[in-house]
């Protein structure tokens, strides 16, 4: 009976390592894996100042469809975004509306200092229902009996009514006003106040007295009389997604987000 011939099994022929071709084909792969890194999309957590939330969701359409990346905005006070960075919350970016907030966290050694940058401004404006609302024109309007309350927020803890609190204490009217103030968990908050109708008057920022039509402005305090607004944005220090958080945080900085800052009224860092 002959003997089966046995089926040898084709050879892999693999190039030779000193090969022009097998340095092409290195150089294909390594660029497929850079590829890959650096498109990697990546889930962002960015805890921002209530104030900022038009501006920022407008500039978030344009990063999204960019990067490939997803932008999650936490927004409210600062002083409530940055307690809950220091209980451990997964943020990414903290984008404050004042320093002080900024300074606690840096203090805590829970940013990354190199990220750090004061990046806008904003002036207070006092604002009434656009129909039928309290007839204030100058500050001292808000002192008078028809006006019942003035909203505005957390005086204490919040910048927007730490702000608020500081003019009008340079102005004399804090102590003629305090019996009537109310405060608001955010600028927002406050905003909504007046629109509703739930008091005469309130203090916020310009950029939210623009988006709204509910309100009208009666008073806009002058930049050079008002308090050193500041908006300082950094990348949280031991971030999920470092590389990711820096990129964002620098594009906040390009001129492309710049100008849409401006749009809704937004000043350079002063």
């Amino acid at each position: 009976m002959p003997r089966a011939t046995p089926q040898l099994q084709p050879r892999l022929r693999f190039p030779d390592p000193g090969s022009e071709v097998f340095g092409r084909r290195l150089l294909a792969f390594f660029s497929v894996v850079l590829l890959a890194c650096t498109t990697r999309a990546a889930d962002l957590n960015v805890f921002a100042a209530a104030s900022l939330a038009d501006a920022l969701k407008d500039i978030a359409k344009a990063y999204e469809k960019a990067s490939g990346d997803t932008l999650h905005f936490n927004l409210a006070a600062s002083s409530a975004l940055a307690l809950q960075i220091k209980q451990g919350a997964p943020a990414d970016v903290f984008f404050s509306a004042d320093e002080a907030k900024m300074d606690d966290l840096a203090k805590a050694g829970l940013i990354a200092a190199d990220t750090r940058v004061s990046l806008l401004s904003n002036t207070l404006v006092i604002v009434v229902n656009a129909v039928g609302g309290a007839a204030v024109t100058v500050p001292a309007d808000l002192a008078q009996p028809a006006v019942r309350r003035v909203t505005l927020a957390e005086p204490q803890t919040v910048p927007a009514g730490i702000y608020a609190k500081e003019w009008l204490q340079a102005t004399g009217l804090w102590t003629k006003i305090v019996d009537k103030v109310v405060p608001t968990e955010n600028v927002r908050a406050t905003l909504a106040a007046v629109e509703s109708g739930n008091a005469d008057a309130g203090i916020v920022y310009k950029t939210d007295a623009l988006i709204s039509r509910k309100v009208r402005i009666a008073h806009a305090v002058a930049l050079a009389d008002g308090p050193k607004i500041s908006y300082p944005l950094a990348v949280v220090r031991g971030s999920r997604n470092d590389a990711a958080a820096r990129r964002f945080a620098t594009y906040l900085t390009s001129p492309a987000a710049r100008a849409i800052f401006e749009q809704y009224g937004f000043l350079p860092a002063r």
